[in-house]
């Protein structure tokens, strides 16, 4: 018998097996339903606890998961598995930095747990230390050489540096030995430099009609599928592809988009009027790159940071983090503290975030965050860092919608129906338009179609709005070779194509999305 069982009957053993089968498979209900007993009969077991703990994580009560965990961690803090699962479950939460930690001590403690090093690959991935983020996953594959995921993970590194050509390899590697390797599917698409083949459908369509495949990998290799479709002008099969993939998505973490919506109230009501923020000039230093995903705002990037004075850092974790931090030390969620901050409590986590991001003003005095949902704390940020210029990149809402939706965004779970899609939308346009006309000396809205229509309008605009001479290098961004952390790597290293639009390619098959967006019916 496991040690982590003690303590308990065969009847209570066969339960607490089923509900980590059902949890694994991502059947929140029904692991719920066998645990439901347990619960009552053995409340503070650690493995009951720790079963408890995912379910609530998967139903995204993230606070009472990671407070469930503690529990069970104080029961076993020797247990690798136990340190993996917080790691997990705080990187759900967004809790990075401590995410991290709780992976470290599993590797600790258990060096021989490939899980473990590939879900801190994972995390440190995030947090944008790749250089630390390939060691581990290097480490996973050393210790598991079958592990595809990771595999699929060190590829997507090679596409970040622009080694297109050397991703595309190790992907095709690892789906010679397991076909049913969905991120390996996902990689391949997500190059978007060649298309696949007759037979790829046919070896995608096959591992989604296997029933020994998991559901991330039957997720990953739907959006690839969909992908493959797509390209072959089989625009209704790759609808239904998406939906299929998003609809196993969702069963697994559903989306409160009345609840997100309630939150977005709160922060831009705690903001308005604009609390006093930090007196001190801070900073100058950071450009908030902040949008919806797959709206341009990597290619923002991409023309700042071919700026000589500008260095693109990708997506940052740091500004919520800062904010979380306060949370802890408070001991009240974010934004109920906003209103008891002073000036200098703006100020220290002004200086607190710069602190976290030092390593980005090591090379050029100005670095970009492009976090997308930074958008939500713009107000902080101006409380925070009264110098930064924040850019709030636009695009058509319908075509922005279509892109997330055909886009594998893990933990994105608003994208899985047009419904949550649009609501989603309509609450950063709320946020974005509040916030550029009560701060547009400080916010600017940068429109995708702008940038296409007139480049180098749009984009001295852009630098003058940054404080930022004009220099040709802006103009010619494709040519600046930098790591590019986002699924746009590839597109920003071509020249600006003025054609991406996908929306009609496939027509009437989009009025769901056009009635949940308010947006006119397709005529014919």
């Amino acid at each position: 018998m496991s040690p982590r069982m003690q303590g308990l009957d065969q009847a209570a053993m066969r339960q607490l097996v089923a509900a980590s089968q059902a949890l694994d498979a991502g059947r929140v209900d029904e692991a719920g339903r066998h645990l439901a007993g347990l619960r009552q009969a053995h409340p503070e077991h650690p493995e009951v606890l720790r079963m408890q703990a995912g379910i609530l994580g998967l139903r995204g009560q993230h606070q009472e998961a990671i407070n469930t965990m503690r529990r069970a961690l104080s029961q076993r803090p020797q247990d690798a598995l136990y340190h993996n699962t917080m790691g997990t479950l705080l990187g759900n939460a967004g809790a990075f930095d401590v995410a991290v930690t709780a992976f470290r001590r599993a590797c600790q403690l258990q060096p021989e747990m490939a899980v473990a090093w590939y879900n801190l690959g994972v995390m440190l991935t995030r947090c944008v230390r790749n250089d630390e983020a390939v060691a581990a996953l290097q480490e996973a594959v050393t210790l598991a050489p079958g592990h595809a995921a990771a595999r699929a993970l060190l590829g997507d590194q090679l596409r970040m540096q622009g080694k297109v050509d050397a991703a595309a390899a190790e992907y095709r590697r690892v789906l010679l030995e397991q076909p049913q390797a969905g991120m390996a599917w996902w990689g391949l698409a997500d190059l978007r430099t060649t298309r696949f083949t007759a037979a790829d459908v046919a070896s995608m369509q096959a591992v989604l009609l296997r029933s020994d495949v998991a559901e991330e990998d039957r997720i990953a290799t739907g959006f690839a599928l969909a992908r493959a479709l797509d390209d072959a002008g089989r625009h209704a099969e790759s609808l239904g592809a998406i939906a299929s993939a998003n609809a196993i998505a969702r069963r697994r973490q559903k989306w409160d988009s009345a609840g997100f919506s309630a939150g977005v109230t709160a922060i831009n009501a705690a903001f308005t009027p604009p609390p006093a923020g930090a007196s001190a000039p801070l900073g100058r230093e950071v450009i908030f790159i902040v949008s919806l995903p797959r709206s341009g705002s990597t290619l923002v990037e991409q023309i700042l940071a071919s700026h000589s004075m500008v260095d693109g850092a990708g997506e940052l974790p740091d500004l919520p983090l800062v904010l979380t931090e306060e949370s802890a030390r408070r001991g009240q969620a974010f934004p109920q503290w906003v209103g008891a901050m002073q000036p200098a409590d703006w100020e220290r986590l002004g200086r607190r975030y710069l602190e976290r991001t030092a390593h980005w003003r090591e090379r050029r005095p100005i670095f970009t965050d492009k976090l997308p949902n930074n958008w939500m704390y713009i107000g902080a940020i101006r409380a925070m860092l009264p110098l930064a210029r924040i850019v709030c990149c636009r695009r058509d809402p319908l075509e922005t919608s279509l892109s997330c939706y055909r886009q594998h965004l893990a933990n994105n779970e608003y994208t899985r129906t047009f419904g949550d899609l649009a609501n989603f939308w309509r609450d950063f346009d709320r946020s974005v338009s509040h916030w550029s006309a009560l701060q547009p000396a400080h916010v600017l809205e940068h429109s995708y179609e702008a940038l296409v229509a007139d480049p180098e309008a749009c984009i001295r605009r852009l630098l003058d709005f940054c404080d930022l001479p004009f220099e040709p290098a802006c103009l010619e961004f494709h040519q600046t070779e930098r790591d590019v952390r986002s699924p746009s790597a590839t597109q920003v290293r071509q020249p600006l194509n003025r054609n991406t639009a996908r929306a009609p390619a496939y027509g009437a098959l989009l009025d769901p999305l056009r009635t949940a967006l308010g947006m006119p019916l397709q005529n014919g």
